[in-house]
Formats: C-alpha cells, structure tokens, sequence
C-alpha cells in the first residue's frame, strides 16, 4: 500500500531569510525526516506582523493577498516561528472581513497552518527527531506568540528530553523577552529592561546554552548576553533537534 507523504509549504519568515537560514534548513531537514514532501513557495514574502501591528492594514493586506496565492494547494503551511504562525492563523484571515471569498481561502489556509515544533508533534506525532542534543545543561524561553498564540509549551521540552537533553527550567520562562518586534524600536528603555530580566534568570540557571522557537528572541536574548559578557549561547530549538550544531556558530558567533 502507498502512503502519500504530506505536501508542506514552509513558510521561511524574514527574520530567518535575512539572519539564520539555517533555521529553515532545520526546518527542511526535520519535515523530510518525519515523511513530508517540502517546498519553497518563491513568491513567499512577510506575514505581514509588522505593518499589522502598526495599524497599516492596507499593506498587510497587500501581502496577505499574495501569501493566500503562494500557499494556495498545499496540505500543510509550517512555519520556524509561532510569531509568524500566529499571524498567519489568527490574524491575517480578518483582514479579508469584507471580502467573503478571500476571506473563505484565507479560513481555508488557516485551519492548515502550524508552528514546525507543534506540526512535528501534535500532527505527525513526532516523539524523537533522532538528533544527539548539545551535551551541556540547556534552558528554554517561551516565546509569547508561540505560547499564546499557537499553544506551544510542553511540545518542544518531550523532544529536546526525548533526545537526551538536560532541561533546566528557568524563573518566568513564559515572560516576554523585551522584543516584540517593533516594540523593541518604539519603546527601547523598557525593552532594555525587560530583556536584561531575562539574562539574568537565564544566566541564573547555569545552562550553556538557552533555546527558543522565535529568531526575533532568540537574536535580542543573544545581543544581550553578549553585551554584558555571560558566555551562554543562544540556539534556535530546530537547529539543536535537527543535529546541526556541531558545524554551526550559535546565535551572534562567529565560527573563529
């Protein structure tokens, strides 16, 4: 009996595009190891989050017309971020209120969008990726969106411990970093603060390295580690359970 592997669209988000691609190799490499056929939509372009929460609903409509056409056909759209899976699912559908059938495909596309951590598990009842885990003691930061959003919290933890991690929790985990993408710009002072609480209940766990599922964290946790001279290394979750460590800098390192 043939079984049809599942058709995925990934949906590679700016922020991994322009700064981590190898978040999207990850990403790449863990649906194929799970059976899923992965393609690149090239006429992919931003969610749309930025222009969105600036109230420019005109522009993010724009791209959201454009993301329903580029993903159109596809049994799943996964993408390495629950920032942007949020928008996607959540979000975008409502900029089409007025417009019943592009509201219909934007429902349609939707209901068949996931966080990659949370497809891997919750769809294709993933349990081990098949990675050796970094061997020192590693902390995990929820990410808002992902956590809010998408529901994703336990998910990621059973794989990295599923793949032999040592898991320390640290203080409020689920509080926000300080990033917020435009955020961080309009109200730097606060996010200052916010994410310097955040080093420091890392830092205060005495892992090695911290992990998350959102680049945009991930790269405003790592600045500022770097900034105030702690040696923890910051690494997206996807990275570390695909097995891609070995041969990649962490976040904000260079290979020397």
């Amino acid at each position: 009996m043939s079984v049809t592997m599942p058709r995925v669209g990934l949906f590679v988000t700016c922020l991994v595009d322009l700064h981590r691609p190898s978040v999207g190799f990850a990403a790449i490499r863990l649906l194929e190891r799970a059976g899923c056929q992965v393609e690149l939509p090239r006429a992919q372009t931003c969610c749309g989050q930025p222009a969105y929460n600036s109230g420019d609903r005109r522009s993010a409509r724009d791209l959201a017309v454009g993301i329903v056409e580029a993903f159109r056909g596809y049994d799943y759209v996964v993408a390495p971020s629950g920032s942007c899976a949020g928008m996607l699912r959540h979000h975008l559908p409502h900029l089409f209120d007025d417009d019943p059938n592009l509201r219909a495909q934007a429902d349609a596309m939707a209901a068949r969008t996931f966080e990659l951590i949370s497809f891997l598990t919750d769809v294709l009842d993933v349990s081990h990726t098949g990675a050796a885990v970094l061997g020192g003691p590693v902390t995990y930061h929820d990410a808002c969106s992902g956590l809010r959003e998408m529901g994703i919290k336990q998910q990621p933890r059973d794989l990295l411990k599923a793949a032999g991690a040592t898991l320390v929790e640290m203080a409020d985990a689920e509080v926000c970093c300080g990033f917020g993408g435009t955020f961080c710009v309009k109200y730097p002072d606060i996010s200052v603060r916010m994410v310097s609480d955040k080093t420091r209940d890392i830092v205060a766990t005495g892992a090695e390295t911290v992990l998350s599922g959102d680049l945009g964290c991930l790269l405003n946790i790592a600045g500022r580690l770097r900034r105030q001279g702690h040696r923890v290394h910051a690494r997206h979750v996807a990275e570390v359970l695909a097995g891609m460590t070995d041969d990649l800098p962490a976040i904000g390192e260079g290979r020397g």
